[in-house]
């Protein structure tokens, strides 16, 4: 079933909405890595549906970073805050994912979600949904 972009841009959404809380529950559980793991690909997701919004289709990670820097951050149509953070989860999901002997704890994890669930909300502002 194909939908249109509307349809796209709100699922996306609603998956950074439930990978967001995704996050909460992990965090309960006290496990960071994979805490930080649900927190940056709740801001991905809410980053993709802004990207598609701009009909910009990145296919990597990537490239998802680079287009929200290049057409978003740099343009200060997102503060730049949000860029560094998503900058920051970006590096730290690949080094929580695929480093060994490597752990987030809870003074490194907890202050990310406030910023990300108003990242979240900000593009939902942006794109009216």
């Amino acid at each position: 079933m194909k939908g249109t972009k509307q349809d796209l841009i709100k699922y996306r959404l609603q998956r950074a909405r439930d990978t967001y809380e995704d996050a909460q529950i992990l965090a309960d559980k006290s496990r960071w890595n994979s805490t930080i793991n649900r927190l940056y690909y709740a801001a991905y997701y809410a980053v993709m549906a802004l990207l598609l919004d701009s009909d910009l289709n990145p296919t990597t990670h990537n490239g998802a970073k680079s287009n929200f820097s290049e057409y978003f951050i740099k343009t200060d149509k997102i503060p730049m805050e949000f860029g560094k953070i998503y900058s920051q989860l970006f590096t730290w999901r690949q080094k929580g994912d695929y480093d060994d002997l490597f752990d987030f704890d809870k003074n490194k994890v907890l202050p990310y979600f406030t910023p990300v669930n108003d990242l979240i909300t900000l593009i939902e502002k942006k794109l009216d949904i």
